[in-house]
């Protein structure tokens, strides 16, 4: 008897982390992903001989399930990882202040950096801090959580506007892709909590060192190849059948894919499509999650004219700006890649019309940029980065299991307890892949060899 055959579609980090768990467990493996390329929302491209990412993509000491992954991919050496938290905050005119961990037990480790965060008064950062101890006695399985705005529930606390600009929505914004003002309250918890609070060196920040092909998709395409497994691009699938034997029958194209076990990874506005009727998802709840947007702006320099390796950034629109200079292969000047969440107002804006807004921005908060000539301009832009992670989308997030047997679904959009971000869609992955194969364990019949 052969092994039990697996159809995973879909083929970002969900889908790549279900697909080699798979093929870990000795099952058959098919991948089918709709694009040219895998990775889902990290993918590379070359753009006037430099190879940039869609955007800049950071992950913290504490997701333990990506850091696992890129173990797995034996692609550890090709990021990096602080040693201990180190974000410098600069402002227009201002001096560069610190959020650092001491070597305090958490949640002390913050606390000499809030207190010392310039861009703050004295008595906003007593009530930041204050203000940071009630968030992280809120408990995170209470459903009502996400039924409430995060900005109310600071407002509530005497956070004023200036407190949610300068430190909440400079944390929030870019894990999340909303303000702070609209964040979800559930989301925002689970932020600074697990990021934050629960452990000293939870929040470390890392990156990668090369572009993102080569760090997900080159790597884990290799591997699954390596072991057997069936890789199809341009594969996008029309419908899944489901049969009456506990099977399933995955059309692409002409193609019809006889499957022991089904996992849709693929993006919710798309799996909302697929989803048969048998497995008792709310599809409905599933598209009103809606989409926020990322855009990213690329700005090469004929000279350096940042000296860390990334900033945030306060008082101007520039949000977090990185130096993306040797992953890309620039050879001379610097390459600043500038991240813009929750940017609806941007998007559908001119390459030229960003330029006219952000270089002046840039060089307000890097002198250094007004000498320099700037070589190259050009933006990218996400549209359906994320999930929109406002109040009430718990309710619409569904779990990995469904009501059909031998199908699951898989994606940063599942309900993983985390927002939209590298660790979630890796750990529904993960648990999509562990459900299926459990079923299969209780004696699942085969699938014939596809077709």
């Amino acid at each position: 008897m052969s092994a039990p055959h697996v159809v995973v579609v879909g083929g970002g980090l969900a889908g790549l982390r279900a697909a080699v768990s798979c093929l870990d467990a000795g099952t058959r493996v098919t991948l089918l992903e709709a694009r040219p390329r895998l990775g889902g929302a990290t993918w590379s491209n070359r753009h006037q001989g430099l190879l940039i990412d869609n955007g800049q993509h950071v992950f913290l000491r504490c997701c333990s399930a990506y850091r696992e992954f890129l173990r797995r991919l034996d692609v550890e050496d090709r990021v990096f990882l602080q040693d201990r938290l180190a974000v410098p905050v600069a402002a227009p005119g201002g001096p560069t202040a610190w959020l650092r961990r001491s070597a305090l037990p958490a949640p002390l480790h913050l606390a000499g950096s809030l207190l010392r965060f310039s861009h703050l008064s004295l008595a906003e950062r007593l009530r930041v801090a204050r203000t940071t101890h009630s968030l992280g006695r809120l408990r995170l399985s209470d459903p009502s959580l996400d039924e409430q705005s995060f900005g109310s529930w600071l407002r509530a606390r005497g956070e004023g506007t200036r407190s949610l600009e300068v430190f909440w929505d400079l944390l929030v914004r870019p894990t999340l892709n909303v303000s702070a003002e609209e964040a979800s309250l559930g989301l925002a918890a689970k932020v600074f909590q697990t990021g934050l609070l629960e452990r000293a060196d939870a929040g470390d920040i890392g990156w990668s060192r090369v572009p993102l092909q080569e760090l997900h998709a080159e790597p884990a395409q290799a591997l699954l190849e390596r072991g057997g497994a069936e890789v199809v691009l341009r594969a996008p699938v029309s419908r899944i059948l489901p049969g009456a034997d506990g099977r399933h029958v995955v059309v692409t194209g002409e193609r019809r894919i006889d499957a022991d076990a089904v996992i849709l990874a693929a993006p919710h506005e798309v799996a909302a499509e697929l989803i048969p009727e048998a497995a008792g998802v709310d599809v409905a709840g599933l598209r009103s999650l809606g989409h926020a947007p990322i855009v990213d702006l690329h700005m090469v320099f004929d000279r350096k004219v940042m000296a860390e390796e990334f900033v945030a950034g306060i008082g101007t629109p520039l949000q977090w700006i990185f130096d993306r200079s040797a992953a890309s292969g620039l050879e001379s000047g610097q390459y600043l890649a500038v991240s813009l969440s929750a940017a609806d107002a941007y998007v559908g804006v001119s390459s030229a019309e960003l330029q006219r807004i952000f270089l002046p921005e840039l060089q307000g908060l890097f002198p250094a940029a007004r000498e320099a000539r700037l070589v190259r301009f050009f933006a990218t832009c996400e549209r359906t980065a994320t999930f929109l992670q406002v109040p009430g989308t718990l309710r619409h997030r569904p779990g990995t299991r469904t009501e059909l047997p031998g199908f699951y679904l898989a994606g940063a959009w599942t309900d993983t307890g985390w927002p939209a971000t590298m660790e979630g869609a890796v750990l529904s992955g993960e648990a999509a892949a562990q459900h299926a194969l459990t079923g299969l364990a209780r004696g699942r019949r085969p699938a014939a060899a596809a077709a």
